[in-house]
């Protein structure tokens, strides 16, 4: 079964758009970035993302959300522990980011 992945930041006030839109198109980028050892294919199925426009009012300071898929637990363990692109991004953020939260679902899974 496939596993959702969500990540959301809180980018810290004095980071500028650009900067902010730069890190964004990197994240969406390891869609195609992210090469699996094995089959030296990309593996992240599916991967969006973009600015809090809510009009709720109570992201908890959250500013972007990107959500993104993988085919399974596998996949998913790869990426978060070994993907030298994902190590890398991840690194990047470094200075830029007040807040970070992850969370992972397998849909209708309760």
């Amino acid at each position: 079964m496939s596993i959702t992945h969500l990540v959301l930041f809180q980018f810290k006030a004095d980071v500028s758009a650009e900067v902010i839109k730069d890190a964004s198109s990197r994240l969406l980028a390891l869609k195609d970035a992210c090469v699996h050892p094995t089959s030296q294919q990309p593996y992240v199925k599916s991967v969006s993302g973009g600015v809090d426009n809510s009009p709720e009012g109570i992201s908890g300071g959250i500013t972007h959300a990107f959500v993104m898929e993988f085919a399974n637990e596998e996949d998913r363990a790869y990426y978060v522990s070994q993907d030298p692109a994902h190590k890398a991004f991840v690194q990047s953020l470094d200075g830029l980011v007040e807040k970070v939260q992850v969370i992972d679902f397998t849909d209708r899974v309760f």
